[in-house]
């Protein structure tokens, strides 16, 4: 399996690892089939996301995206980060393994499922903005 300098980059010397004790947002998704477990903390002033952490317990790849996912969504307005799509984090990472693609939607289900705590801890119903968070449904094709 041969991975692109900047997944090496992002598994060897991952950004934003850790946990924000008073985040506004925790979202946590994964699954026990695959092994990859994703928790990420959101602090947001305004509409910006102005700090992001996570913590992923999983692959080289689930790591990388985790790391890379964060660094796109921090600085960025709630609605820009919910427009993150796995594909925008598989190319900034100049691509990933057939096999690995899952660990990149699994880092979009954690940003939505943080947003969609945030929400609900604001008292909004997060379904109508964020949508139906999907437990890593690209796991269960394996």
């Amino acid at each position: 399996m041969l991975y692109s300098e900047k997944v090496m980059e992002n598994f060897a010397n991952p950004k934003n690892v850790g946990e924000i004790e008073d985040a506004d947002g925790i979202g946590e998704v994964g699954n026990a089939k695959c092994g990859d477990i994703m928790k990420m903390y959101i602090k947001v002033d305004g509409d910006v996301i102005t700090d992001v952490k996570f913590k992923t317990f999983g692959c080289g790849a689930a790591i990388a995206t985790s790391s890379m996912a964060t660094d796109m969504i921090k600085g960025a307005t709630i609605d820009q980060a919910l427009k993150l799509t796995n594909r925008a984090v598989v190319e900034a990472l100049d691509g990933l393994p057939p096999a690995k693609i899952h660990c990149s939607v699994l880092a979009e289900q954690a940003i939505k499922s943080a947003i969609s705590d945030y929400y609900t801890r604001q008292g909004i119903d997060p379904e109508p903005i964020v949508g139906k968070i999907n437990d890593c449904e690209a796991c269960h094709a394996h």
